[in-house]
């Protein structure tokens, strides 16, 4: 037995090819593909192997292929079909496996022979091959199986999805519910009586400051769950009322970090029948800044409790009311102008940020589209503490004009040097 050598295909100008019954084994060489002019080819009764080489694909002016008879395997090339020249294609009796195509040579089924290749199958009917279900139906289950994983995982998703939707709208509803129910209970409870239980009867051991138009007690509410800050005005001084107005409307609608926040107001009347007006605040723990900046002379504390306040707090601070100020003259809907911003006016919670308070002289400033001789207070002298009140004051009643621009720049340098120095 010998192998058929790999120098035919030298013989570029070779027609016919008929090595038949040689007992010739191996594999078909690949170089008979550049014997392009071949019209017959001929290899039956031998024991090639392997696969039909792609190479063959070359050999479009065959008229007669016959491979019949040997060993040969894997799927019938699909190049056969565009052969128009050939007429007879014998592979009988081989091992080749897999579908017969159906185009081409093949539709002619006197002139093409496959049997004795068990494996083979499709093709047209004549052929009496079995379908190929196995691969077909094997990737229609595979298709139809993994449509249903994906519709399934689809819908399980969608279905999650909306449930999580309409619980968090749920628990958002209920939120808020619960706050705005508690918070209509705590508004609508914080009567004259509540507020004068909650100081002990504005007891004096409670006053925790006194300001220009009022004094300023601690409560305690809810059986000690919750401690305030009630601002109590006194009406019998001069502006008092305005000032209760001002900083109503000035405390509305501002939300800030560095704002003081206020809880409620109360106006009712007292046991005497008098007028009462309060406003109530969240509770600073640590007191205001001036205590801080000057506690010898605000408190009679022994040397070892003497408030003291680090350059990293002090900076921290100056910070925090910078905060206040940027957000009340560049981001509320309408700026608001505090004009009396003083140490004893910044407040500490329990963790030293600092917090904006007492805007019982502020104003608001409405551009001249808006109509501000209802909303915005006019007073004939200066207001505010001396030391502290803002240029535009001084601009309006004192310098008019001409010097505004320039007290205007000094006011933004001077402010935190007054807040930190100024006793």
């Amino acid at each position: 037995m010998v192998i058929l050598p790999m120098e035919v295909g030298n013989w570029i100008n070779l027609e016919e090819l008929d090595v038949s019954e040689n007992m010739l084994f191996g594999k078909i060489p690949v170089s008979l593909g550049s014997c392009v002019k071949l019209e017959l080819l001929a290899m039956r009764g031998n024991l090639f192997q392997g696969i039909i080489p792609p190479s063959l694909e070359s050999l479009r002016g065959l008229e007669k292929l016959d491979l019949s008879n040997n060993n040969l395997s894997g799927h019938i090339p699909k190049f056969l079909e565009i052969f128009i020249y050939l007429q007879v294609l014998n592979l009988s009796y081989n091992q080749f496996e897999g579908e017969v195509p159906t185009n081409g040579v093949f539709k002619n089924t006197s002139a093409t022979f496959i049997k004795g290749n068990g494996k083979l199958c499709g093709g047209v009917p004549k052929f009496q091959r079995p379908k190929c279900k196995y691969e077909k139906s094997k990737k229609k289950n595979l298709t139809l199986t993994l449509k249903l994983i994906i519709s399934i995982i689809s819908r399980l998703f969608g279905v999650t999805l909306v449930l999580s939707l309409l619980l968090c709208c749920s628990l958002r509803k209920k939120r808020k519910g619960k706050s705005s129910s508690d918070s209509g209970n705590f508004l609508l409870n914080l009567s004259y009586q509540i507020l004068l239980k909650a100081t002990d009867g504005f007891s004096t051991t409670n006053l925790i400051g006194v300001g220009s138009f009022g004094s300023v007690y601690k409560g305690i509410l809810d059986q000690g769950r919750q401690t305030i800050a009630v601002k109590v005005l006194n009406l019998l001084r001069c502006g008092a009322s305005k000032s209760f107005i001002a900083e109503s409307k000035a405390l509305r609608n501002i939300r800030h970090r560095n704002l003081v926040k206020v809880l409620t107001s109360c106006s009712s009347v007292d046991h005497q029948g008098h007028d009462f007006k309060a406003l109530v605040y969240e509770f600073m723990e640590n007191g205001n800044l001036d205590e801080w900046l000057h506690p010898t002379s605000r408190t009679n504390e022994t040397p070892k409790k003497l408030k003291n306040l680090s350059f990293l707090q002090r900076l921290n601070i100056a910070i925090d009311f910078a905060n206040a100020l940027d957000y009340l003259h560049h981001h509320c809907q309408t700026p608001i102008v505090h004009c009396d911003l003083k140490s004893s006016n910044i407040l500490l919670d329990h963790e030293m940020i600092g917090h904006v308070g007492d805007f019982g002289l502020a104003r608001f400033l409405f551009d001249a589209t808006q109509d501000c001789s209802i909303n915005q207070s006019i007073s004939i002298g200066i207001r505010a503490t001396v030391g502290y009140t803002p240029p535009s004051e001084y601009h309006y009643h004192l310098l008019n004009l001409i010097l505004f621009p320039i007290s205007f720049v000094f006011y933004y340098i001077l402010k935190i040097f007054n807040i930190f120095c100024l006793s």
